[in-house]
C-alpha cells in the first residue's frame, strides 16, 4: 500500500515514515525542508510542499492508499491574536487542500491528526470518544479540524481523527521537554498538581495506526492515549524516582500562567480520557504503564 504522511518531518513524522517503510509499505512524505532527513531509498520518497497551498503535492497525494495528516503549527508558542489564527488555519488549510487532492473512491483512507485538547479542561471526569467539546481555544480548533476532514467522506473516503494524547518517545517529544527541570534539581508537580494527563508512547501511536488501517469498520474519533492516565503530581514522583532527583518542588499556576499567558491555561488543563474504541475493537497496548514508557522513552 501506498501512504502519504503530510507533515512527516517531525518528531511523530519521521518515525511513522520508518515503521511503515519497515512493514513494507510504500511511503511519500511532505515537509516544509527542502530536503529530507534521509537518503531517498527504495519505496520512500520526499516532496517539498507548502501544504496550506495547492500545488503537484496534491497529483502524488491522489494516488495514495493511505493518507495521514500531521500538518499544524505548534502551539508551545505565546499566543498572540496572529499567531492563534495560525494555529487554526495551518490546520484548516492543509486539511482542506488534502481532502480536495483526494480522488473519490471507496479504498482511501485518510487519517487526519486531531488532539485531546478537544475536551478542553476537565477536571476528573473520565472521557470516552462520545464526550462533548470544551469551550476553549483548543478545542475549538480540533472541532473544527475534524470538522473539516469528515468532508472527505461525502467522496466515500473513510475518515479517522485520531486525538493524540501527549506523546512520549525517545528521540525528543513531551520527555525531553518535561525531563528538564529535574535534571537541574527543581522538578515537581503545577500547579495543584492534581491535573490528569493522557499520553501515549511513540511505539503505541505507530502501532494504533496501523491497528486502525487494517480495522476497516472504524472510522471517527479514537481517543489514541493510554488506558492509565496519570496526575501531575504522580508524574513528577515517577520523573523523580527514575532519574533519582528531588520532585516536591511546585512551580505554581500563576507562574504559568505569567510566563505562557493563554497558553498556561491549556498546559495546567485537565483531560482524562480513555481509549476506549480502540480497547473495544481489541487492541492491545504495548506500553500501558507510564513509568515503563518514560524509561523507555528515557533510554539513548
Amino acid at each position: 500500500m501506498k501512504v502519504f504522511i503530510a507533515g512527516g518531518t517531525g518528531f511523530i513524522g519521521r518515525r511513522l515514515s520508518e515503521f511503515f517503510l519497515e512493514k513494507g509499505y510504500r511511503v511519500t512524505v511532505s515537509g516544509t525542508r527542502s530536503t529530507p532527513w534521509k537518503s531517498p531509498s527504495h519505496g520512500f520518497q520526499y516532496i517539498p510542499a507548502d501544504l496550506t497551498r495547492e500545488g503537484p503535492w496534491q497529483s502524488v497525494l491522489s494516488d495514495s492508499t493511505i493518507v495521514i495528516n500531521l500538518v499544524g503549527k505548534s502551539i508551545f508558542h505565546r499566543w498572540s491574536d496572529s499567531y492563534k489564527r495560525e494555529i487554526l488555519s495551518s490546520r484548516i488549510l492543509t486539511t482542506r487542500n488534502i481532502v480536495d487532492a483526494i480522488q473519490p473512491k471507496d479504498q482511501t483512507t485518510l487519517i487526519s491528526t486531531s488532539a485531546i485538547g478537544y475536551y478542553g479542561d476537565r477536571g476528573d471526569d473520565l472521557l470516552n470518544e462520545e464526550e462533548h467539546p470544551g469551550n476553549d481555544f483548543l478545542s475549538e480548533v480540533a472541532l473544527l479540524w475534524e470538522e473539516e476532514a469528515k468532508k472527505g467522506e461525502e467522496k466515500g473516503v473513510r475518515v479517522i481523527c485520531p486525538r493524540f494524547g501527549v506523546v512520549f518517545g525517545e528521540t525528543g517529544g513531551a520527555v525531553e521537554k518535561m525531563v528538564f527541570p529535574f535534571k537541574w534539581f527543581f522538578g515537581g508537580p503545577q500547579g495543584k498538581g492534581s491535573q490528569w494527563l493522557s499520553w501515549i508512547h511513540l511505539d503505541d501511536l505507530c502501532l494504533a495506526m496501523e491497528f486502525v488501517i487494517r480495522n476497516k469498520s472504524l472510522r471517527g474519533p479514537l481517543n489514541f492515549c493510554s488506558p492509565y492516565p496519570i496526575q501531575n503530581k504522580e508524574l513528577s514522583k515517577l520523573f523523580g524516582k527514575i532519574l533519582n532527583r528531588p520532585s516536591w518542588i511546585p512551580t505554581p499556576g500563576w507562574v504559568i500562567r505569567l510566563a505562557f499567558g493563554e497558553l498556561g491555561g491549556t498546559i495546567l488543563s485537565s483531560q482524562r480520557c480513555m481509549p476506549t474504541r480502540l480497547l473495544k475493537e481489541g487492541y492491545e497496548f504495548t506500553y500501558p504503564d507510564p513509568e515503563e514508557a518514560i524509561r523507555k522513552s528515557l533510554r539513548k
